[in-house]
């Protein structure tokens, strides 16, 4: 498997996980001309996306998922109440329709040739909020995003996969100490808002096992956190995981930066 990050946070999700013939797009808030661009810059292009995944329907992560439709024509995969909002919301309701796909809960949903995938949900503040975890072959990829806090589900699936995206999303001096209203700060930090450094760490050390390769942390947030303060967090927690410096691929993904194609 290959992957790449077109951007990760508020300012917009989009991701693209690609097999030897079949691509997923996982969320769209990223614009479709720049992503196209990138596209272009890796010698890819539409016809490289069979699938389209969305976690939730908050705008950073479908903004674009109405142009997506158009232009790329691909099924459109999430759970039936998401699907339901999603023909609902000002920026689907015109395309979606036609490129619904329900996922099956508790089985393997075969969403291309060569991509299996389950769903669990997450807890966030959204109409629903999912994690995704993607097999291809040998390999297990899991994202889970945008969560207040970890589930039993969430950890066991990445204490199986080979790669694990997850959400870091702030440091929690940076956030108590900065100029958000009160009222913003608890719900980003009261369970159904996102995931801290400290808690990404603590699930780090909960899911770790011998045959996790990539990690990479995704969502920061712009204003109560640093690329730095994320990944020394996560690497001081595989460090306490007992886990030797450059045996698993630690990498934060950037906001509005896109990563290099990497391969898993």
């Amino acid at each position: 498997m290959r992957f790449v990050s077109f951007s990760s946070g508020s300012c917009g999700n989009c991701y693209l996980l690609l097999g030897d013939q079949t691509g997923i797009l996982i969320d769209a808030g990223v614009g479709i001309r720049r992503v196209k661009k990138e596209l272009d810059n890796l010698h890819l292009g539409y016809d490289d996306i069979s699938a389209i995944l969305i976690t939730h329907d908050h705008g950073d992560h479908i903004r674009s998922l109405g142009s997506f439709c158009k232009r790329v024509g691909a099924p459109v995969w999430t759970t039936r109440p998401l699907h339901e909002a999603l023909l609902r919301h000002p920026f689907t309701r015109d395309w979606i329709g036609p490129f619904r796909q329900n996922l099956t809960p508790g089985v393997w949903n075969p969403v291309t040739e060569e991509f299996d995938v389950q769903y669990f949900i997450v807890p966030h503040d959204a109409t629903q909020c999912v994690g995704y975890a993607i097999r291809c072959g040998e390999e297990l990829f899991v994202l889970m995003t945008d969560m207040g806090h970890t589930t039993p589900e969430s950890l066991r699936w990445a204490s199986l996969a080979t790669t694990v995206v997850v959400e870091s999303n702030y440091d929690l001096d940076m956030l108590v100490g900065g100029d958000y209203p009160q009222e913003l700060k608890d719900r980003i930090s009261h369970g159904i808002g996102h995931l801290s450094n400290d808690a990404c760490a603590q699930a780090i050390g909960a899911f770790m096992h011998p045959a996790l390769r990539n990690l990479f942390l995704c969502h920061l947030s712009g204003n109560n956190n640093t690329p730095e303060l994320a990944y020394e967090s996560a690497r001081a927690a595989l460090e306490a995981a007992g886990v030797e410096p450059g045996t698993v691929n630690l990498r934060v993904l950037r906001r509005g930066i896109a990563s290099p194609l990497l391969l898993l």
